[in-house]
């Protein structure tokens, strides 16, 4: 069993962190967990510690191997699957000190930021040296190493790619104790087995990330975004695989009606135009000229999947509308949030969203409950809330679901079992965390199961990092 906490330990802690430790229950409740919504999925750590270098975070690791206490890093804490709960209590080793933007580097188009840095305060910096970060993950409060561990990617993937494809380096301390620099200011290796790729992704459970090195791309000086209504999500979808053969967007996501009123009610704001589902298209290029071209070849594609005419667009040319749109996208989560149980992160190929969202649709019909879903429909990801209540009059009603304790675990079990049959995925970008535990050896063969366990074992033969994420491992894995 791990070692608990005594005052002895705190004053060796105390030792390395000084006054940035906190023992006290009341306020260690912003680290019990992170967004998931069920609450159960939220426990109390020992003691929270908040290094400022690098030192002291390997000095803090060595500590807890020494002494068998679990260890669980935490970043901005917006995940979505319980990543960062302290399952098994010990110490949360927070990274919100560690948050400085180090370098842009200008000639090499990179930059180098501590994992604490947020993603509003680094797109700020990259903007400033006129440069671009593409991946847009929705939360702006995340941190680099909770982005970094869990690949985080968003609706910008369709084109740029998610969080992985920019991390050309890690350094990152071991369980153990040791800091290790993998990768570097250089685009191509070729240098036997890429750990930094096992770093990224692997959700705090093989070392804690206390620096990246970035990519960053020239900033294209035309971004337009375009909202298409659509009377049937089956047309809005299936305009989808039409749009990437002839351009390739930025991003590409589908979004039901449904969602929309209740986040326009917590924002004060409008959405551009009305239909029962609508794909939100945002093109970027280096002229007026290029991006008009692309949005006109978009528009004709949706006239032929049955939007009714040009007019029925929505084109938003400028950084305020562009901005009003992507705050209604992002906050949706946070509009549903008071009546969602779990909000699934299932990925299928994309060309099958249309047999996936007809299964949503008759299991909503089949328990009686909403399942309110929008996704990136360019890529297949789709977000399905599992809810306890469901609207009225635009707003989340105040009377739960009847019965939906019940309902809620055959609704998800369905929703998993169509995912596997169409060949997709139980996680494209939230993580496995604890929430998704019990699918991954349903959608992940045991032999590659068994693989992951062994490296968790190499990396940290005493489990202390981060327990109980990804898979189960047990007290001893010796």
């Amino acid at each position: 069993m791990y070692k608990k906490i005594d005052k002895e330990i705190i004053k060796k802690l105390e030792r390395v962190v000084g006054e940035r430790l906190i023992c006290d229950p009341k306020k260690m409740y912003d680290y019990m967990g992170d967004e998931f919504a069920d609450p159960s999925l939220k426990k109390t750590p020992e003691v929270v510690v908040q290094p400022k270098n690098t030192k002291e975070i390997a000095d803090v690791l060595k500590l807890a191997n020494e002494e068998n206490i679990p260890v669980t890093p935490r970043g901005g804490g917006t995940g979505l699957c319980g990543g960062c709960v302290p399952l098994y209590g010990g110490i949360v080793l927070s990274l919100e000190k560690m948050n400085r933007v180090l370098e842009i580097d200008r000639n090499n188009m990179l930059a180098v930021v501590e994992a604490g840095v947020t993603l509003s305060d680094f797109y700020a910096e990259v903007e400033k040296a006129g440069l671009f970060f593409p991946p847009h993950p929705g939360e702006e409060g995340a941190q680099f190493g909770g982005l970094v561990s869990t690949n985080a990617s968003g609706a910008r993937a369709v084109k740029y790619g998610g969080i992985r494809n920019y991390i050309k380096g890690l350094e990152v301390v071991l369980p153990q104790g040791e800091a290790v620099t993998m990768g570097g200011k250089y685009m191509k290796s070729s240098t036997g087995y890429s750990l930094l790729n096992l770093i990224i992704g692997s959700e705090g459970t093989l070392g804690v990330i206390t620096k990246a090195i970035i990519s960053l791309l020239p900033k294209s000086p035309v971004v337009y975004t375009l909202i298409v209504p659509y009377d049937s999500l089956d047309d809005a979808i299936t305009a989808v695989p039409e749009i990437r053969k002839k351009v390739l967007p930025l991003a590409v996501e589908f979004i039901e009606s449904d969602v929309i009123p209740p986040t326009e009610d917590l924002l004060n704001k409008t959405w551009p135009c009305k239909g029962n589902a609508y794909l939100m298209i945002i093109v970027d290029g280096t002229s007026e000229e290029e991006v008009l071209g692309i949005s006109e070849a978009i528009a004709n594609i949706c006239i032929k999947h049955n939007v009714r005419s040009l007019d029925d667009i929505a084109f938003a040319d400028t950084k305020e509308k562009q901005q009003n749109i992507l705050d209604i996208r992002s906050n949706i989560y946070s509009a549903l949030k008071r009546g969602t149980i779990e909000i699934l992160d299932i990925t299928v190929p994309p060309a099958r969203i249309v047999e996936y969202m007809a299964k949503v649709h008759e299991i909503s019909a089949k328990y009686d409950t909403w399942l309110p879903t929008y996704g990136h429909a360019a890529d297949g990801n789709v977000h399905t809330h599992l809810m306890k209540v469901g609207t009225k009059d635009g707003k989340l009603d105040e009377k739960e679901t009847n019965g939906w304790e019940d309902k809620y675990p055959p609704a998800r079990r369905e929703l998993h079992e169509e995912a596997k049959k169409l060949g997709g995925i139980v996680s494209g970008e939230h993580g496995i965390g604890l929430s998704k535990m019990e699918y991954l050896p349903v959608f992940v063969e045991s032999t590659q199961i068994e693989l992951m366990k062994g490296i968790k074992k190499l990396f940290d033969p005493n489990n202390i990092l981060n327990p109980g994420k990804i898979f189960c491992m047990g007290f001893n894995i010796s």
